[in-house]
């Protein structure tokens, strides 16, 4: 058994960064900014025909991207929304809602800004898939770093 599996599951992985932003700011920056910071290029279906991604605040509500042609591409839906401390959401970029996994960011005041923690769970899901796995592992640490930039932006 490796570092990353468990009884032959794949664990969650956890990731957290702090942000120099009070709890609000940072869960806005993160939810209904997502546009703005979200490395589309390298981190999307369409790759550089991506032009946007919206994540639709409430429960039920969809994130996904937007083509240069007007396409949508789904990357999962909100199951649970509790601003500005945590959001839950299923996750299947490029796939289907049958192979969602479950991504819950929380977001906690810590000195001056805030923490925020990203925990994707729910690999048992289907047949284990350790490439995706891995896959994830570092890039959210990418993902995680384009947010971090964009916590450095002047509001608009």
């Amino acid at each position: 058994m490796n570092d990353v599996q468990t009884a032959g599951l794949l664990r969650p992985i956890d990731k957290s960064v702090f942000v120099d932003l009070p709890p609000e700011a940072a869960f806005r920056l993160f939810t209904g900014g997502a546009g703005s910071w979200w490395p589309l290029a390298s981190h999307s279906v369409a790759g550089d025909d991506a032009v946007t991604c919206t994540l639709e605040g409430r429960v039920g509500g969809r994130f996904y991207e937007v083509s240069r042609g007007g396409d949508q591409a789904e990357w999962g839906r909100v199951l649970a929304w509790e601003p500005p401390r945590r959001l839950v959401m299923s996750w299947y970029p490029g796939r289907t809602p049958a192979d969602a996994t479950e991504v819950e960011v929380s977001f906690q005041a810590e000195g001056s800004g805030t923490r925020l923690t990203l925990t994707h769970s729910g690999w048992e899901r289907g047949v284990p898939d350790t490439a995706r796995y891995e896959g994830y592992v570092t890039g959210w640490d990418f993902v995680l770093g384009k947010y971090i930039d964009g916590t450095r932006q002047p509001a608009v």
